[in-house]
């Protein structure tokens, strides 16, 4: 699937099976409620926290997915073509740090 694709999936879904979509604001603490769940799972499986017993049914993929569909609502609602901003974006990082990477001797 594209990410045009999925922009067009996402909106048929939310204008069938979600009705509408949520206002923006709505929208973007939901992000931010799924991207805290994304951290939530990341400091215990890579950091030092441990697993709750409430969380053993956490599912990284899944959450991820979460996050990707809640931006991709946002994206619908303001007009932002994801493809076009993610090649506009790859090619202002790939000019502005063409050799910034290359010359971190923290990345040797």
């Amino acid at each position: 699937m594209t990410i045009d694709e999925a922009q067009q999936v996402v909106d048929k879904w939310i204008t069938t099976t979600g009705i509408r979509y949520f206002n923006e604001l709505t929208n973007t603490a939901i992000l931010m409620e799924e991207v805290g769940e994304v951290a939530r799972i990341m400091a215990r499986q890579y950091g030092e926290q441990s697993f709750k017993k409430s969380d053993t049914e956490v599912n990284l993929a899944d959450e991820m997915a979460d996050v990707l569909f809640v931006l991709i609502c946002l994206a619908n609602q303001t007009g932002i073509n994801l493809t076009e901003a993610l090649e506009k974006n790859l090619e202002k990082k790939s000019i502005r740090d063409a050799d910034r990477h290359k010359n971190n001797e923290k990345l040797k």
